[in-house]
């Protein structure tokens, strides 16, 4: 369940590294302003979608997708973010 996640995370990873020519990914990486923008969005659409019972695991996706993509555009590693909430357990 979570190799795709992983999978996920190392794409934007290498797009981040080796940007591919007309690339999303990259589009997002490279424009902060962009980013936040399509995390702010995605996270309003979501909320209507659990609002109206409609495509809520389509926008949980992109929800996650775009944050990712933020999170590495911006140097907040998952691995930090992962462990931050580990130490929230305790």
């Amino acid at each position: 369940m979570f190799d795709t996640l992983n999978n996920l995370i190392q794409i934007i990873r290498e797009r981040k590294e080796k940007p591919i020519d007309g690339s999303y990914t990259n589009k997002l990486l490279k424009d902060n302003s962009l980013s936040k923008a399509k995390v702010l969005e995605e996270i309003n659409e979501l909320i209507e979608a659990v609002e109206k019972d409609t495509n809520k695991i389509h926008e949980s996706a992109d929800v996650l997708y775009h944050l990712i993509v933020y999170l590495e555009a911006n140097d907040i590693r998952i691995e930090d973010v992962m462990d931050e909430l580990k130490k929230r357990r305790k």
